[in-house]
C-alpha cells in the first residue's frame, strides 16, 4: 500500500473504567492534527463519535465485559492519540482521510452533542 496512513486511537471506558480499545486507519499525515483533535475535545480528551461518524465501540465494549448497557455507560468516547501506521496497521482497511476527521472534530469543537449517541438516557 502506497502513500502515508496515520492511526487514530480511541477508546469506549464506562464509569467503571471497563475499556475497550479501538482503531481508524486514515489516510494521510499531518504533524499538526492531533493538536487540532486536542483542541477540540471535552474535558482534554472526550469525543461523542456519532457526531463525527467514527463507529462507537459501545457493542463490543458490552460484549467484552458480558454485560447490557447500564447506568454506568455514557456518551463520550475517549481519544487516545494518533501515530502513524505500522506494517501491521496497513492490514485494516482504510476508514477515511486524516483531514476529514480533523474537519469533524473542528467541526463538533464546543457543540458536543450527547443526544446523538443511544447511550445517552442510559
Amino acid at each position: 500500500m502506497e502513500g502515508k496512513f496515520t492511526v487514530f486511537e480511541h477508546m469506549y471506558r464506562d464509569a467503571g473504567n471497563f475499556k475497550t480499545a479501538g482503531r481508524l486507519l486514515l489516510s494521510g499525515q499531518d504533524a499538526n492534527a492531533e493538536a487540532a483533535i486536542r483542541g477540540c475535545l471535552e474535558w482534554s480528551d472526550q469525543f461523542v463519535a456519532e457526531q463525527i461518524g467514527v463507529p462507537a465501540l459501545c457493542n463490543e465494549h458490552w460484549e467484552s465485559v458480558g454485560e447490557d448497557p447500564s447506568d454506568l455507560d455514557h456518551a463520550f468516547h475517549e481519544f487516545v492519540g494518533l501515530r502513524d501506521a505500522t506494517k501491521e496497521d496497513l492490514t485494516l482497511t482504510v476508514w477515511g482521510l486524516l483531514e476529514l476527521v480533523v474537519g469533524r472534530m473542528q467541526i463538533a469543537a464546543g457543540k458536543w452533542d450527547v443526544t446523538l449517541s443511544p447511550n445517552c438516557d442510559l
